[in-house]
């Protein structure tokens, strides 16, 4: 789950211009086979979208994907009021 919270922050950080699959790769700190198998699941999930440009990916935050990072914070606040480290 910190992956993925990981995958969406860096890509809302980067607004509706999106993030490129390089600085995805280098803020995530992945593999690229790795990388792309989180990236497979957040878009089938319908959490980011994938733009492809000249043969380019870029990938844009969606606003379901925003509601989970708002409800991931939630939980990771609740889990560290008790104790719990994420």
């Amino acid at each position: 789950m910190q992956i993925v919270a990981d995958l969406l922050t860096a890509t809302d950080q980067c607004g509706q211009e999106g993030i490129k699959v390089t600085t995805l790769l280098t803020r995530a700190n992945l593999s690229h086979s790795r990388l792309a198998k989180f990236v497979e699941n957040l878009t089938g999930a319908g959490l980011i979208n994938k733009i492809e440009f000249d043969g380019k990916n870029t990938f844009v935050i969606t606003p379901k994907g925003k509601q989970y990072l708002e409800s991931y914070g939630r939980f990771h606040d609740l889990a560290e009021s008790f104790g719990l480290e994420m």
